[in-house]
């Protein structure tokens, strides 16, 4: 899926037509090989000393927000709703057109104790480009995000969830673990919100990776009531990271 050659402003049309052609093989997560992942429960074994508390996965209902495609427009209001909920989230961030052009929300997320993570530099499905690329594409990605952060990121989130042994091997070689998803609302293609927080509430489970994207009108909006109604049922949320914890994502390794 070629990224849109037009800046997302305020609709996120152009990356919404896009998505939406490669769904059915973005789900499929099948890139050219097949993908090895591993569960959360299987890397943790003590407790977790989270941004807004502490919490043993071991125990609690431990569930994950991820947004990915961003910083956008949407990104402030995303982040005060976070902060008012005391929910930490992790940002799989796209870099043209997104973290060179909002290099301040990508600063807030990660001091306001969110995991900053990549989603490559333009978007280019990985699987089809040759090695140089894709590691042109993850770490040009991970260089602007440790020089704005401080932190060089240690997950990255393939485009589509497109990844393949070449993939696996260029990422080892970076420092990057692959994280997939479990829950995906698919706001690429719509943007009515009390749609997308059903579908999020019907697939969510303990231990899940929920797959949002903050660039899309109605994603935002939805937050809110999702983290309202999990919070309901039990679930405290966690980043990546936290969701692992005390184990640690192996660099080369896909998680989901």
């Amino acid at each position: 899926m070629p990224f849109p050659t037009r800046k997302t402003t305020t609709t996120g049309a152009a990356f919404r037509a896009l998505a939406a052609g490669a769904a059915v093989a973005a789900l499929a997560l099948t890139g050219c090989t097949r993908v090895e992942s591993t569960a959360p429960s299987t890397v943790r074994a003590t407790d977790v000393q989270a941004r807004f508390g502490t919490v043993d996965c071991r125990e609690a209902k431990c569930i994950a927000l991820t947004f990915d495609a961003g910083p956008s427009e949407h990104s402030a209001r995303l982040l005060d709703i976070l902060e008012e909920e005391r929910v930490p989230a992790t940002f799989f961030l796209l870099g043209k057109r997104h973290i060179d052009t909002y290099p301040e929300l990508v600063r807030r997320m990660a001091d306001e104790g969110h995991e900053v993570a990549s989603h490559t530099w333009t978007h280019r499905i990985l699987t089809e480009l040759e090695p140089d690329a894709i590691h042109e594409e993850l770490k040009r990605t991970n260089d602007e995000i440790e020089r704005l952060t401080g932190r060089r990121p240690t997950l990255m989130r393939p485009p589509q969830g497109r990844t393949n042994d070449t993939v696996h091997e260029i990422s080892r070689e970076l420092g990057l673990s692959e994280v997939l998803w479990s829950v995906t609302a698919k706001d690429y293609r719509t943007t009515d919100s009390d749609l997308i927080t059903r579908r999020v509430l019907a697939q969510s489970s303990r231990d899940g990776i929920i797959l949002l994207h903050d660039l899309y009108d109605g994603t935002v909006p939805a937050v809110p009531g999702i983290i309202d109604a999990l919070k309901k049922r039990g679930y405290v949320f966690v980043t990546v990271p936290q969701l692992l914890a005390p184990g640690k994502a192996e660099p080369g390794a896909v998680y989901r």
